[in-house]
């Protein structure tokens, strides 16, 4: 009888301390694969400094881990780059990788074109903005996604603490993820309930999925390739990590209405078929403020087709 998702799952769950950097560096060399650590920011010089030389001092510096340490700057308009660059990152503006392509606002769209500059096997993302982690993310990323052959996404989990002005700490973070990701999977693909953290901003994936896989431009990221993997690779083809705590700048709930309406759209539309690209650039959400009144927001739509489809791909990247 086959094991229930949590048991199963279980099975394919690590911890971040089951695997030491100078290992997975032997290891990998072994196998002839590199790593590429891809950061997305926008607007997040306050913290973006400390993620680069945190990783470029453990796992560049001290452990030759990682390959590629590249931050792709979507649209700052603060000293994001030079922040990220003086700390060691190879930095990258969005809209001028593969600008043939054109350009679209959002983290997903950073990640896809991550692809056009990057040239490792592993890649691993993790977000701009974190305040309480450690490298030891990549190293459970890297590690969970070399233990076994057949992974081809990992996804970080973590306890996300979150730390608001005039409140006390808790680890209610992570809002989204249960309101809107959560009862998703539990309704509809509830063979991924075991997931724990379906949004984590720290997730590694291979090459050869990242570029096959249709993209949001979005945050409607981290779910599609969830979701896609599975459909296309099965449970199988996904593990995850437990990488401890994680804290992180908070949005207000208005901000994040606008991100659960996009996530809603990209299962919606996983529920009806395999995913494609689409003309629409975005909807609209109403929303009601007794300061503001009615205010509409756009909530992006766009998705990009798998870059191996692309003009110019790899030879943009290799």
């Amino acid at each position: 009888m086959r094991p229930s998702t949590r048991e199963w799952l279980s099975a394919r769950s690590h911890v971040h301390t089951d695997f030491d950097a100078a290992d997975l560096v032997t290891r990998l060399e072994a196998k002839g694969e590199s790593v590429a650590v891809v950061v997305p920011a926008r607007n997040e010089a306050a913290t973006v400094g400390d993620v680069v030389a945190g990783l470029r001092r453990e796992l560049v510096e001290t452990q030759p881990l990682v390959h590629e340490l590249v931050v792709i700057d979507s649209d700052s308009t603060d000293d994001t780059a030079r922040v990220a660059a003086d700390a060691g990152a190879t930095v990258h503006r969005a809209a001028d990788i593969a600008p043939h392509l054109g350009a679209h606002p959002g983290k997903g769209e950073a990640l896809w074109k991550s692809l056009f500059v990057t040239t490792a096997d592993l890649l691993v993302f993790v977000d701009a903005d974190l305040t309480e982690w450690g490298p030891h993310f990549v190293t459970g990323l890297v590690g969970a996604m070399t233990a076994d052959p057949g992974t081809l996404l990992v996804k970080g989990w973590y306890d996300r603490v979150m730390d608001v002005p005039g409140r006390a700490p808790s680890t209610e973070g992570g809002r989204v993820t249960e309101l809107v990701a959560r009862p998703a999977l539990d309704l509809w693909w509830p063979e991924l309930a075991g997931v724990v953290q379906p949004l984590a901003g720290e997730w590694a994936a291979r090459r050869s999925l990242m570029e096959s896989l249709t993209v949001p431009t979005g945050y409607g990221i981290e779910i599609a390739s969830l979701l896609d993997t599975h459909t296309r690779h099965g449970l199988d083809a996904i593990a995850q990590v437990d990488l401890g705590a994680r804290a992180h700048r908070h949005q207000r709930d208005h901000d994040l209405a606008v991100m659960a309406a996009e996530l809603l759209a990209v299962v919606h539309a996983r529920r009806h078929g395999e995913p494609v690209d689409v003309a629409v650039a975005s909807e609209t959400l109403e929303q009601f403020t007794r300061e503001g009144g009615w205010r509409t927001r756009p909530v992006p739509l766009r998705q990009r087709p798998p870059a191996t489809t692309q003009p110019g791909y790899p030879a943009g990247a290799r």
